[in-house]
């Protein structure tokens, strides 16, 4: 591990607003905000823009970015500490621990902001809107939580929609190309790092937002991996 990596581990330690795979927290988050605030997390937040930038805009609500890696977390986590955001915090953690820090109707919304795609079909599970992941979210999210997912590849943007349409999720927006629409919302126009990037080189980001409002059997799983497996038609 390089250097400066090393420092900025060692430096989140001792952030008042990161806990690193954190204890007993699970119905506890107005005790650490000191507030009954809404709680919007934001999922493999990376450097945490999204959850800063919504922190910024609502200064009401509380906002939580997660994401393993220690030396992205810094930047967001640093950012928040010298604008004096204190309705913003981070989690230190693998994803699929999400349980572990919430407790049922904790979250009133997701963000899910440019994730690894895993685009080859042997890692569909580990997409982030699979319904693996989706099962974990469902019981923390209140009556009516959202789920938003904004991406630039169209890959894990058809994948999510063919995952809304065989769950029967209600569907609330779509974009497949949000800066070519007249965007009304603000929250659409905070723009991270990886955003910046374009790594897909698709030249347009897309926007989903649903609801985890139907079951999610495990059955269903095997038909959206068939749907995977069939080529699309021209």
């Amino acid at each position: 591990m390089g250097q400066k990596k090393l420092i900025r581990f060692e430096a989140i330690r001792h952030f008042a607003n990161v806990l690193e795979y954190p204890q007993n927290m699970q119905g506890n988050w107005a005790g650490f905000f000191t507030n009954t605030g809404p709680i919007t997390l934001e999922l493999a937040c990376g450097k945490g823009e999204y959850a800063v930038g919504l922190g910024r805009l609502y200064p009401n609500r509380n906002f939580i970015g997660m994401d393993l890696k220690g030396n992205r977390i810094w930047r967001g986590a640093k950012t928040a500490l010298d604008e004096g955001l204190t309705n913003v915090a981070f989690i230190r953690s693998h994803i699929d621990k999400i349980r572990d820090y919430f407790s049922e109707g904790e979250i009133a919304e997701i963000w899910i902001t440019f994730p690894d795609p895993q685009l080859r079909g042997s890692r569909a599970k580990k997409r982030l809107t699979h319904p693996k992941f989706l099962r974990l979210y469902q019981p923390l999210l209140a009556s009516g939580g959202k789920l938003h997912l904004k991406t630039d590849s169209p890959d894990l943007y058809r994948f999510t929609l063919a995952v809304i349409n065989l769950f029967g999720f209600t569907l609330l927006e779509n974009s497949g190309d949000v800066y070519a629409e007249a965007v009304s919302n603000p929250e659409l126009l905070i723009k991270t790092h990886y955003e910046s990037l374009d790594i897909a080189q698709s030249n347009r980001i897309h926007y989903l937002c649903f609801l985890l409002d139907k079951p999610i059997p495990v059955e269903k799983d095997e038909i959206l991996k068939q749907l995977l497996s069939e080529p699309e038609n021209d």
